[in-house]
Formats: structure tokens, C-alpha cells, sequence
């Protein structure tokens, strides 16, 4: 059976050359990189270098790249961290109502630990409101959480108009004591340019399996003189900002994918966008009773989220499966949650309407070929899944 994964959102294969890359790590250059003999000053400096590389895919300078396990990390300890250390400045934080759980369950435990947080509504096409963002800011404001990409409907945020906003407050408030921008590029990365001056930011999060490097690692960049506190307790790695010896498997690999990722960006990202917008146009034009939930203009060039009348997302999903195709219902962290999306729903989807909702999201590998496959195989589900569904009032 031919076998298509077209969920890149959720995680992506090993890049060839990364897994050439970190395979000595694992068999002949495996040193810890704090220890000083041979071995560790190998692990040493193939850390740094991937500290390079990874600096260079954001714009940064190598020494505000700090690795951690992933995402998660990252965003918890943005989050988590700066909060911690600017407590005594205020106790208020913003966020918008799309957020992945790695930032939206942070707040929420704040919340519950006296601190306030203001979730953003956003607009029918998923883009976060900037009136309210510059309503909600307040002297006892410290820290701001929006995504450059969201996971689910690849919408872009407006992250350099939101890094503006935060710096003219800063500005007129003229005291020392500043907003701080985050942002979680985790589903950016790799698929349009991230320019870290350029967008703002003083924070922002990576995760490495999402552009073709292993699972289990990831990065924050800490814009110097951002003032943080380490979540785990430990030894100096890090810059003493995250204790644990550090994965150098993973992180030469994300290395080696950031640097893949910012010389083929251009190349790729014009192929996704063919290849996505090829597929939009065969579904729209073989299925009806579709709605677009990705934003038409200003998404990623590799993703596509749609809601399908009458059916389930669940039963599209098993029967794509069924015929070789992966794809997904939305985020694979609420996979198995009946609730329909959080993300939809604050778009104001309609509770039945996501509940039939697919998200096809492309990467490596993908070919024309395999968009004429799930055109030519979809709308077969579709109307099979509809003729049976009770929801279709058609019939």
C-alpha cells in the first residue's frame, strides 16, 4: 500500500544529513563536553558550533542560544522563568486564546500560583486582536506570550507589529523596569525567516523534531541582559540558566537541521506552497461543504486546516489511515481529547463544524504525486462518511 505522511506539524523524519551528522556522537565522539580531556573538548566544540548554527537560523548571537529538552521546556522556562525573576515588578501576564498547551498550561499554573493572566481574543481567520493586546498592557505588566505560527491552522501571528506595540509602551513608560515579548516559533522555524531583532522578540522557543532533527531537544533564544531563573537546579551548563549534562546528540543534530533549514528556506518553502496550494484547489474543487480555516494569506506555506460538514475529523482520520494517508485532526498533544479545538473554538468555529475538522501539514519528502493521491482518494471518504452520518440533513 502506498503510504503518505502528510502530519509534519506534528513531528518530521530525521533529515539524512542530520542523522549522518550525529552519528559519531553516538559511537566514537561521545564525551561530555564539561569534562577536559579530548573527548569532552570534541563534545565541547561541536556543541558550540551547533550553538552557531542555531544562532544563525534566528539572527541571533550564538551566546543567547540556550538548549533544552524541547519546546516545552523552552516555552516553560521563558514563561516560568522570566516571571520568576520579575515577580516583584508586577505580576501580570498576556497571552491569546490559540496558544499551544506548552504555553497556555504555564499561565494557567501561574494563575494559580496569584499571578494575572489576559488571554487574547482573536479574529474568524485566527489572528490575534491588537487593540486589545494594547488595552491590556498595564504598569503591572511584565511579560507578553504570542506565537509567530499557530500549530493547528498555520495562521501567521503579526509578531513584528506586536514587538512594536510592546516596545512604544516600554517607551513611553520611560522607567526601567520593561515588558518582555515572547514568542513560541516552534511550527515558524524552518518555514519563513525568523529575524529576532526584527520581530521584537526577547524570548523565543524551537523545538528540533519539528524541522527534521530528533525529538528530545529544542532551544530558547534570551536576548542579553534579560533578566531570568533557571527551573531545574543543578550544575553550570547552560550558562547556569539550565543544569543537566547536555544532549549532544540532539543538539548537534538541531544544529545541523537550523542550518539545512536557513540555506534551503526559500527553496522549500516555495515547494510547500505549491504543493498546499495544489492540494486546497483539488479538495475545493472535488468536495462541498468545506470551510477554510487557515488563514488564505498569511499562513505557513505548509499547512492547511479544514472543516468538513456532516462528519467526523476521528473517521476521516482512521479512514485515511486505512488507505496509507497520515494526517491529523489538529495539535498531536490533544490528541484523544473529545473537546473540540480550543484554537477553532476562539475563532468561532461552530463546536459541530470542528469537530470535523483535518489538518494537513507538509514537509520533507512530500511530492506531487502524493497531493494527487489524497485528491483522488478523499472525496471517495468524504461521501461514503456522509452518506452514513446522521449530521448530513441532505440525505
Amino acid at each position: 500500500m502506498k503510504r503518505i505522511y502528510i502530519d509534519h506539524n506534528a513531528t518530521t523524519p530525521v533529515h539524512p544529513e542530520v542523522m549522518r551528522e550525529i552519528l559519531p556522537f553516538f559511537e566514537t565522539d561521545f564525551g561530555n563536553p564539561s569534562s577536559i580531556h579530548q573527548y569532552g573538548q570534541k563534545a565541547h566544540y561541536a556543541l558550540e558550533h551547533a550553538r552557531e548554527q542555531t544562532a544563525k537560523l534566528l539572527n541571533a548571537s550564538p551566546g543567547e542560544i540556550y538548549f533544552t529538552s524541547g519546546g516545552t521546556e523552552a516555552d516553560n522556562l521563558a514563561i516560568k522563568g522570566t516571571s520568576s525573576a520579575l515577580q516583584k515588578h508586577g505580576n501580570h501576564i498576556i497571552t491569546s486564546q490559540i496558544e499551544h498547551n506548552a504555553v497556555l498550561n504555564p499561565c494557567k499554573f501561574l494563575e494559580s500560583n496569584g499571578f494575572k493572566i489576559t488571554y487574547l481574543p482573536v479574529d474568524s481567520t485566527g489572528v490575534v486582536k491588537l487593540d486589545e493586546l494594547k488595552k491590556a498592557l498595564t504598569d503591572k505588566t511584565i511579560l507578553v506570550s504570542i506565537m509567530t505560527a499557530n500549530n493547528e491552522t498555520g495562521t501567521i501571528e503579526p509578531v513584528e507589529e506586536i514587538g512594536k506595540i510592546i516596545k512604544d509602551f516600554n517607551l513611553k513608560t520611560g522607567s526601567a523596569r520593561r515588558v518582555l515579548f515572547h514568542t513560541d516559533a516552534v511550527q515558524a522555524a524552518g518555514k519563513i525567516k525568523l529575524d529576532v531583532d526584527k520581530l521584537n522578540v526577547d524570548l523565543l522557543s524551537i523545538s528540533g523534531h519539528k524541522i527534521n532533527a530528533p525529538k528530545g531537544v529544542g532551544a530558547l533564544f534570551v536576548r542579553k541582559g534579560t533578566k531570568m531563573q533557571p527551573l531545574l537546579h543543578g550544575g553550570h551548563h547552560e550558562g547556569n540558566l539550565r543544569a543537566g549534562t547536555e544532549n549532544i546528540t540532539g543538539i548537534v543534530g538541531l544544529g545541523k537541521a537550523c542550518e539545512i533549514a536557513l540555506n534551503s528556506l526559500e527553496k522549500e518553502s516555495t515547494h510547500l506552497l505549491k504543493l498546499r496550494n495544489k492540494l486546497w484547489e483539488g479538495i475545493v474543487k472535488n468536495i462541498e461543504h468545506i470551510h477554510l480555516n487557515t488563514h488564505p494569506t498569511q499562513s505557513l506555506p505548509n499547512t492547511l486546516n479544514l472543516s468538513f460538514e456532516y462528519i467526523e475529523g476521528e473517521s476521516l482520520l482512521l479512514n485515511l489511515d486505512l488507505k496509507g494517508i497520515a494526517a491529523s485532526a489538529g495539535s498531536a498533544c490533544t490528541s484523544g481529547n473529545m473537546e473540540p479545538s480550543h484554537v477553532l473554538s476562539a475563532m468561532g468555529v461552530n463546536p459541530i463544524l470542528a469537530q470535523g475538522s483535518l489538518r494537513f501539514s507538509l514537509g520533507l519528502n512530500n511530492t506531487e504525486k502524493d497531493i494527487d493521491y489524497i485528491i483522488e482518494t478523499l472525496p471517495v471518504i468524504v461521501a461514503k462518511l456522509r452518506a452514513m452520518s446522521p449530521l448530513n440533513k441532505r440525505q
